[in-house]
């Protein structure tokens, strides 16, 4: 059965007609210019994807830079427990 098969594709090719040198020529300038469309199509968007990408991180790192609040130094920290406890005396003496 597979024999018969396969001998009847073969006949089937062999009836075919040979393509064209000149269609064939066309038709692979056509598919050339297909596939470098497509690349710079592909290379296009892969371009802008890694563009956006690098945006992101960077305003990502911005925000982050802009979000980060020093700690406080010691000197800071001592003026800070030294007004609240100089408004509580004041609270006390008034009271």
């Amino acid at each position: 059965m597979a024999d018969k098969a396969r001998e009847k594709a073969l006949k089937k090719m062999a009836a075919k007609p040979p393509v064209d040198p000149e269609v064939e020529a066309k038709r692979r300038e056509a598919r050339l210019a297909r596939e470098a469309a497509a690349a710079e199509k592909s290379a296009a968007r892969r371009e802008a994807i890694a563009k956006a990408k690098a945006e992101k991180i960077a305003a990502a790192e911005a925000a982050a830079e802009a979000a980060a609040i020093p700690e406080p130094t010691e000197e800071e920290l001592k003026a800070k427990r030294d007004a609240k406890y100089a408004a509580r005396k004041a609270r006390k003496k008034r009271g």
